[in-house]
This record gives C-alpha cells, structure tokens and sequence, in this order.
C-alpha cells in the first residue's frame, strides 16, 4: 500500500517505523529537513521537504497515485488543508487527519466530503483522555483495551511480591481466578515480552496481558492481585485540554481537583467545571501538595505540557503519600524509563494517537490494532470470512492453524459471545479473532492467514 505521511514529529515518526516494514510504500513530508534525514538513515522509506498542504508538495510526493494520506502535523490548519487538497486534486481515496482543537472537533458536521473531506478524524486529546478514564475505572489496570465493541477486553497488570501469582505456573490461572475463563497472551519481563506457556511461572514485576469477557475483567483482576481499592480522590496537575477533559468526565463520580499555573486559565476551568476545585499554584508546590492532603489522594494526574514537571511533581506526590501516580510523558525515551518506578504509569500522547491510526491503516478485514509497551508488542482484532474451501483459517482449530512465529490467538468473539481459546477451538466464517504478536512484522503473514480466497484455489 502507498501511504503518504505528512509530518515527521513524534507520531509521523513513529507511524511510519510501523509501517515500513510491513511491505508499505512510505513517504514522509516535513518542513524540517534534519527530521527527514534522521528517518530516512533508519527506516526504509523516502523523504520530501515541504509544505504538507501545498498541491505542488503532494504531487511531488506522489498523491495521485497514493492509496492514504495521514496528515499528522502540529497545526491542524494544515491538516484539514492537505485533506481537502488530496480529495479534490488527487481523489486520494482515504484520507486519514489528526486534529486537536475543539473549535473544530465541536462541529462534526464538517469533517464531510462536501465540506472537509476526511474519513478518519483523530484528535489526541480524547484518545488520552479515554485512555486514563480507563484506568481509573479499573485500578491496578497498567492498560486497558477494548475489542469486539467492549465485549472482550485485554488488560495488563503488574505481578508484585507478595500477590497471588507469584511463583505459580500459568496453568494454576483457572484455579485462581474461581474457573472465570480468561488466558494470558504475553509477558514482558526484564524489558522483552515473550508469549508463555502454561508451565511459565510469574516473577516478580512481570507485567501480565490478559484477555478475558467484559463483565469478568474486574474479578479476574482481583484475585490476580488481590482487590485494588476504588479510586473516589483524583489531583490533576495540568489544566489544558487533557486536564479539563478529564475533569469533564470524572467530575460528577469522584472528587476532582485541578492545580494549574495560569491565573486565566484557572477562571476558564471555574467557568467551565461543575463541581471541581480549582487550585492557583504550581504542580511542584511541595505545601500545596501537602495543604491539599495529597496523602488521601488515589490517583495523581500530571498532565502538563512539561515532561520535567510531570515527572518531579510525580515523585513529589508519591513521596507524601498519593496511592498512585500518572504521567503524561511527550518524549518517547522517557516512557519506559520512568514507569514501573516511583511513576505508577506513564502515558505517551504520541503513542495513544497511534494506536488511534493503526486500525485504519491495516489491510484487509483488521478492525483493531493495539501496541503494547510502546511497540513491544501487538494486539490485533481481525475477522475471519469464508469457509474451509476459500480460507486458511475458517473450519480449523487454533491447533491446526499454521500460525507466524510468535502469534498467539487470545480469545474469539462469535455472535455476541467471548470464547477464551483453546488448541480445540474452531474458527468460523464472521469470527472476530483476538490475537497477539510479539513481532509487528509478522502482521502481513497474519493478513495472508485471514484472506478470503476464491473457491478452488486450494486445487
């Protein structure tokens, strides 16, 4: 597939270092050269300096011919812009836009192809905003992710000294959790996932991901790790977009305060917010922290444009007493560095905006796709169709299936229903399959599989 991704930030990079070695046809287009010529040494894919929205650019660029544009530069201008450009010059047939302000997101009657013409819409600050929601909703919870439309979900979760799991064998998982079906599809351990068996034993600070039906995921966790308590106290450090978001969601179910900088900003959020307090201050305000019982807080939110900021006033917080603490972090290296330490979590908005644009990149009958630990690993949604003459996969058991090294099938969900997988458990035609793999470049091998062919094609 020919894509064209315009902006090579943080997401553009990283968007384009999951594609290229997928058999993708990728260009990059940037203003900053220095950006282009760091990914071009790396990644097999080329490079144009220029202005993203500009007809002349993306001609140069190859649009006419292009299957997808991503336009995911920081100005959101820009994006709509190169949008509207591609569908009316260049009948680009998908045009994927990553836009940030409410100003616009507030009318989506817009994004249309007789007004601005964009099929998929992304807009980061939501995809955060959920994401902590999310683990809110479920504490212990290190991620949590939704497939099938929320039927089935994978949660990762942290195995510590002392807890259940611990020295046992993934064997003893059905005992443990009372014969609620769930299965553990991966382990990352001392910085590197692996798909275990059932003889596998649980070490200290494994982070496990599960899968298991909805309505079981709260249990399963508990007696994974014992019962984490409900989160009723949130701080958020931060009041921008993600911050007042946030609050926008949690405020009529939990006590929520917002500590923020900006005087202005401060009477935005008392204007804005029902019941929340708003705090005038500085997020590494040790007395305020403390004036604040920052020690009968459950969940500390840093959530400011600062990564510095948000990590110090995590550390602070953690040190007089929060329960649990939260980190938006924008530069990529310091993700993994800092969480699993003080830092309970450490969320990346570049990374939750890809998540965002891989369903909508992938081929075929791809309905999902999730990275795990920043790429570490992939979580992947995908519907089977045929039968046992025009499929690989369909009429088979998960046994009989010949699988890419390092896939591994977490569950199915068929007519509404969660089937934890067994070796003994047959694909049907319509199946959404669940599965994992531990290497993104197996994914083209994983679309092979599930590809419908024509009845014949096997004689």
């Amino acid at each position: 597939m020919k894509i064209l991704i315009l902006g090579a930030g943080q997401v553009g990079g990283s968007l384009a270092e999951h594609l290229a070695g997928e058999a993708n046809n990728i260009t990059v287009v940037d203003t900053d050269q220095q950006r282009l010529r760091t990914l071009h040494a790396r990644l097999d894919i080329q490079t144009l300096q220029g202005h993203g929205a500009h007809p002349s650019t993306l001609s140069q660029a190859g649009c006419e011919s292009a299957d997808m544009l991503i336009a995911v530069t920081n100005n959101d201008e820009i994006n709509m812009v190169a949008c509207q450009v591609a569908y009316s010059l260049f009948r680009t047939p998908t045009r994927i836009a990553r836009v940030r302000s409410g100003a616009y997101l507030t009318y989506r009657e817009l994004f249309r192809d007789e007004n601005i013409p964009i099929d998929v819409l992304i807009s980061p600050e939501q995809l955060v905003t959920t994401h902590i929601r999310r683990l809110i909703e479920y504490p212990g919870a290190l991620q949590v992710i939704d497939f099938a439309d929320g039927l089935a979900q994978l949660v990762a979760v942290k195995a510590y000294r002392g807890g259940p799991m611990i020295g046992k064998p993934l064997r003893q998982l059905h005992e443990l959790t009372g014969g609620l079906d769930s299965r553990v599809t991966a382990i990352y351990r001392n910085d590197h996932p692996f798909i275990p068996t059932g003889d596998t034993l649980i070490q200290d600070n494994d982070e496990l991901f599960f899968i298991a039906a909805h309505q079981d995921i709260r249990s399963v966790m508990g007696r994974m790790r014992h019962a984490d308590r409900n989160v009723r106290h949130v701080i958020i450090a931060g009041g921008g977009r993600i911050g007042e978001r946030l609050a926008l969601t949690l405020e009529a179910t939990h006590r929520v305060k917002i500590i923020e900088q900006l005087d202005e900003r401060c009477h935005f959020l008392a204007e804005r917010l029902d019941s929340t307090v708003i705090l005038h201050g500085s997020a590494t305000d040790k007395q305020l922290l403390t004036d604040e019982n920052i020690d009968e807080c459950d969940i500390y939110c840093a959530l400011t444009n600062d990564d510095e900021v948000n990590i110090m006033s995590c550390m602070l917080a953690k040190q007089l007493g929060a329960r649990k603490v939260l980190a938006l972090i924008n530069n990529g290296a310091y993700v993994d560095l800092v969480q699993g330490g003080v830092i309970d979590i450490a969320i990346s908005p570049a990374q939750s905006t890809i998540n965002g644009l891989l369903a909508h990149v992938r081929q075929g009958d791809t309905v999902n796709v999730h990275s795990l630990r920043r790429g570490a690993a992939e979580a992947v949604e995908i519907v089977a169709h045929g039968d046992a003459h025009t499929s690989l996969v369909v009429g088979r058991s998960i046994d009989d299936i010949d699988w890419p090294p390092d896939v591994t099938v977490g569950a199915i969900v068929r007519n509404g229903e969660v089937l934890i997988s067994t070796g003994e458990l047959h694909i049907e035609h319509d199946d959404h399959v669940i599965l994992l793999m531990i290497d993104k470049r197996r994914m083209s091998a994983v679309e092979h599989l599930f590809r419908e062919r024509q009845r014949g094609w096997l004689s």
